[in-house]
C-alpha cells in the first residue's frame, strides 16, 4: 500500500510539472465576492447590491506564458432601481441575476517559482435577468490580475482581482438641431469590482 501511494504521488509530480506548458488545456472554477455598484440613468439610478460571483470556464496555452480563456461567470444580487426623489420603483421584487459570457486571455509572467504573477482580460456580453424587464443583453469587458500559485499535482490556485463592466443601452434623449429633431443613444455603464479565486485543473 505504501508503495502504491509512494507511484501515486510520483506521477501527480509528474503530471503538475507539465502544468501550464504549451498546449495545455486547464478547467478554471471560480468564485470571488463583488461589490456594490451604483449605476446612474437620466431619471434615476440602479444599484447593483455585493454578492458572490461564480462559475467555469476553459483556459488554452499556446504558449507557456500565454493563455485564451473562454468562461461564463454568474451573480445572484438585488437590483433595487430608484427614482430622482429616492423612491424605490421596485420594492419587494428587486432580486436579479447577471451573466458573463467573455472571451480573453492572460499573460504570465514566469519568474522561476511556483508563484506566478499574471494579467488578463476580456470581452463579450452581459446577461441582466431582472423579474420586471426580462433580459437584456450588453456589451460587456473584464481586466483583471493576480497571483497563479502552482502545487506539484494538476491542481492550481489563483488568487486575482477583478474589475467587469457592462455598456448598457438606456433610451435617446431628443434634440432639435439645424435639421430638425435629433436622437442620440444614451447609455449607463456598470463597474463591478471583485476579489476572488480560481482553482485550475490541468488535463494534459
Amino acid at each position: 500500500m505504501k508503495n502504491y501511494s509512494l507511484i501515486v504521488i510520483a506521477f501527480l509530480f509528474s503530471v503538475g510539472t507539465m502544468a501550464q506548458n504549451r498546449g495545455s488545456v486547464v478547467l478554471d472554477v471560480y468564485g470571488s465576492y463583488t461589490f456594490s455598484n451604483r449605476v446612474n440613468f437620466d431619471y434615476g439610478h440602479a444599484t447593483i447590491n455585493d454578492g458572490v460571483e461564480y462559475g467555469a470556464g476553459l483556459e488554452f496555452f499556446p504558449q507557456k506564458s500565454s493563455s485564451i480563456e473562454f468562461k461564463y461567470l454568474r451573480i445572484d444580487t438585488g437590483m433595487p432601481l430608484y427614482e430622482p426623489n429616492g423612491k424605490q420603483v421596485n420594492a419587494g421584487d428587486d432580486k436579479g441575476a447577471i451573466n458573463y459570457v467573455l472571451l480573453g486571455g492572460n499573460r504570465y509572467f514566469e519568474n522561476g517559482t511556483n508563484v506566478v504573477p499574471y494579467l488578463g482580460g476580456g470581452i463579450g456580453f452581459g446577461i441582466i435577468e431582472t423579474p420586471q424587464s426580462g433580459n437584456d443583453t450588453n456589451f460587456a469587458w473584464e481586466l483583471k490580475g493576480g497571483v497563479k500559485i502552482k502545487t506539484p499535482s494538476v491542481v492550481s490556485i489563483s488568487l486575482q482581482a477583478s474589475l467587469q463592466s457592462m455598456v448598457i443601452h438606456t433610451g435617446y434623449d431628443n434634440y432639435w438641431g439645424y435639421w430638425g429633431p435629433v436622437s442620440v443613444a444614451t447609455y449607463a455603464y456598470t463597474y463591478q469590482f471583485g476579489l476572488g479565486a480560481v482553482i485550475g485543473f490541468n488535463f494534459k
